[in-house]
């Protein structure tokens, strides 16, 4: 496994992974290390590739990705994961919303504990889930990465209705 590192809005962005996909996106608060970098020549392409997709969505000009992901869970949570791909941009669902699409509504713990652990966030939108009642409940990167996730895109897709 490979691991890159940049920095973003949000905190310093790790990405790990390596030919077969990117396995894990997060952002923390601290500051990089020369450690922490690889060169970019030995770095595996699918690393690149999300780097400079999550760049281009931080700069406001991508509201997709299309880099290999791997990202290691069960089959319950791949489920999840997927169905996460399918909240639009710029849009929010409810875990219980989620969960009713997952075809069982009483699921619904097992679904947010599925979306807590998502190891690709940004790109499978685990942040673009909510309470039922609209509030901003759980996020691995804590409540201000994720009003600022959900902040971002809704702004973008305000700007490119007019």
């Amino acid at each position: 496994m490979q691991t890159i590192q940049f920095e973003s809005p949000i905190g310093l962005t790790t990405i790990t992974g390596n030919d077969t996909g990117v396995s894990v996106i997060s952002c923390t608060n601290h500051a990089p290390t020369p450690s922490d970098f690889n060169s970019e020549q030995s770095v595996a392409r699918p690393l690149i590739a999300a780097r400079i997709q999550l760049q281009e969505y931080f700069a406001a000009t991508r509201h997709t990705f299309d880099f290999l992901i791997n990202p290691v869970g069960t089959d319950f949570q791949q489920r999840v994961w997927r169905e996460l791909l399918t909240v639009p941009f710029g849009t929010t669902m409810s875990y219980m919303a989620l969960s009713r699409r997952l075809g069982d509504e009483n699921a619904i713990r097992a679904v947010a504990a599925a979306n807590g652990r998502n190891p690709l966030w940004i790109v499978v939108p685990c942040h673009r889930i909510i309470g039922s009642d609209g509030s901003l409940t759980g996020y691995a990167g804590g409540l201000w990465r994720k009003k600022w996730l959900i902040e971002h895109e809704q702004k973008l897709v305000q700007l490119s209705l007019f």
